[in-house]
């Protein structure tokens, strides 16, 4: 492995109130708290029977317990069921019958996937009170794997936002006064903070990779049809998209694999074989083609969020991977476009519950849903054109290299807003989202992305590179962004909670 990059970054890190601990190279060696462990780390400790998964899973209760009141990141916490899940992987594994690395492993779900007998309420007062009678195929998928479900995640109104009126708003672990990220801001802030050991997040216009900015995590934000969205509540169908954040990438490509494939009950998944991602990390990124738009990565970005992405370029070139200059397509109406295709899309998921209940919605969703009634047939078509348009250019430009390389937020994360609930929010927001060139484009391309911290800003906020591919490349997005990460110490890195 070769030896960690350390730069300016690292000597701001030391000052920003960041825990630091080595990864494990076998069960034996895993050092610092067991909760900021990797998840591959913890799971060669179950393998190994050095720990139970009962008591890991005890530990990690005791942790939400003890410090969630705070980060607000669990809407619903799984005791029970999470407890007799880990019980039955402690039977399984002792009697041999060990399932692979995610058996036993403590995780936790976004609430907008069903979980059967467990509310599931997407954020909003409107499903309140539903109760699922089946799992999503990505939770059952995780369970058939092993994994224990410790609860449910705090998300955005219907995966939109604002948040609901009253309902708790995760918290920052590293500054309680920055954003947490979009919807899937509860598995940013438990991911990040130690609360499990990976979460499942969804990503309509960036939803896996802000929360993972901002928070100092992984996140894969597969290939458009690459895990299945049977059992996720829907914001814009043909824009979603579900996949891992983590802390490592090595842990992105775990849950992945047993995350992804074809499923009869969602016919936007895709056919493909899911790739053995794990096994290939190793293979390091000499020779490989990593396409560069300096144009697209650094202008309108932060001074230290432009700086990081020159060092990522420094540490792939040294590590043997030849940077090229393409030109990314013209994304600026992107925002816009996706803006009118989320209204169109988001009202027909609500359907059955907007208008008739309108009172039920806090006014940010209720924005969404009023615009996608004003939006006409031609401001529709205009935006289903340019998605094409701007997907075909996205197609050709990743065709002549392996990845391109930009970052996955602009800044840092910024202040929190004073109200996270009203209108104000919701224009703020709606703001951020339009403006932004780095996340959207690839919602309507489906192009598979991998988020992976690269660093921290002057004010010791996490920053974070985006590593976007080809269709179906998550196995060479992965070999990547690992390569990246191990010559790198911001996977080591943790918030003090």
């Amino acid at each position: 492995m070769s030896e960690p990059v350390l730069t300016r970054r690292e000597l701001l890190a030391s000052l920003a109130g960041v825990a630091v601990f080595p990864a494990a190279t076998s069960a034996s060696q895993v050092t610092g708290p067991l909760h900021y462990a990797s998840l591959a780390d913890v799971a060669s400790l179950i393998a190994a029977q050095e720990i139970r998964s009962s008591d890991l899973t005890q530990q990690m209760l005791d942790r939400i317990a003890a410090v969630d009141g705070h980060l607000q990141s669990y809407v619903t916490v799984m005791a029970e069921q999470a407890m007799a899940s880990a019980r039955r992987a402690d039977t399984e594994i002792g009697a041999g019958r060990y399932r692979g690395p995610l058996h036993g492993v403590p995780i936790a779900a976004k609430d907008l996937c069903c979980t059967r007998g467990v509310r599931t309420m997407a954020g909003t007062k409107v499903f309140a009170d539903f109760v699922p009678d089946f799992d999503a195929t990505v939770v059952a998928r995780l369970e058939a794997a092993g994994a224990v479900i410790l609860g449910k995640l705090v998300l955005c109104e219907g995966a939109f936002g604002p948040y609901f009126p009253g309902l708790q708003v995760p918290v920052n672990p590293w500054d309680a006064t920055r954003w947490s990220g979009v919807s899937s801001s509860g598995s940013g802030v438990a991911t990040a903070a130690g609360l499990c050991f990976a979460s499942i997040g969804t990503d309509t216009g960036g939803s896996i990779r802000y929360p993972s900015a901002v928070n100092g995590c992984v996140g894969l934000k597969p290939t458009y049809g690459r895990v299945s969205r049977h059992g996720v509540f829907a914001l814009a169908p043909s824009m979603d998209h579900v996949g891992p954040m983590t802390r490592t990438v090595e842990d992105a490509a775990i849950l992945f694999e047993a995350m992804a494939g074809a499923d009869p009950q969602d016919p936007t998944s895709l056919p493909d074989p899911v790739p053995a991602i794990r096994s290939g990390l190793g293979q390091g990124v000499a020779g490989l083609r990593i396409g560069f738009d300096r144009r697209y990565a650094t202008d309108n970005v932060d001074a230290d969020v432009a700086a990081a992405m020159d060092e990522v370029l420094a540490t792939l070139t040294r590590l043997g991977a030849n940077v090229v200059a393409v030109t990314m397509p013209d994304v600026s109406q992107v925002g816009n476009a996706w803006f009118d295709l989320c209204y169109a899309e988001a009202l027909a998921v609500h359907a059955s519950t907007y208008p008739s209940r309108a009172g039920d919605y806090g006014p940010g969703m209720r924005a969404v849903l009023e615009s996608g009634q004003r939006l006409s047939p031609v401001k529709f078509a205009e935006a289903t054109r340019l998605r094409a348009d701007v997907t075909a250019a996205i197609d050709s430009m990743l065709d002549t290299v392996d990845c391109l390389v930009c970052p996955s937020l602009s800044n840092s994360a910024r202040a929190k807003e004073a109200d996270p609930y009203d209108e104000d929010t919701a224009e703020t927001w709606g703001a951020l989202v339009r403006n932004d060139i780095h996340c959207q484009p690839f919602n309507f391309s489906g192009s598979p992305t991998l988020s992976v911290p690269c660093g921290f800003s002057a004010d010791g906020l996490p920053l974070s590179v985006q590593f976007v591919g080809r269709k179906l490349s998550e196995a060479l997005l992965c070999r990547i962004g690992h390569a990246y990460e191990q010559a790198t110490p911001w996977h080591l890195k943790h918030p003090v909670v």
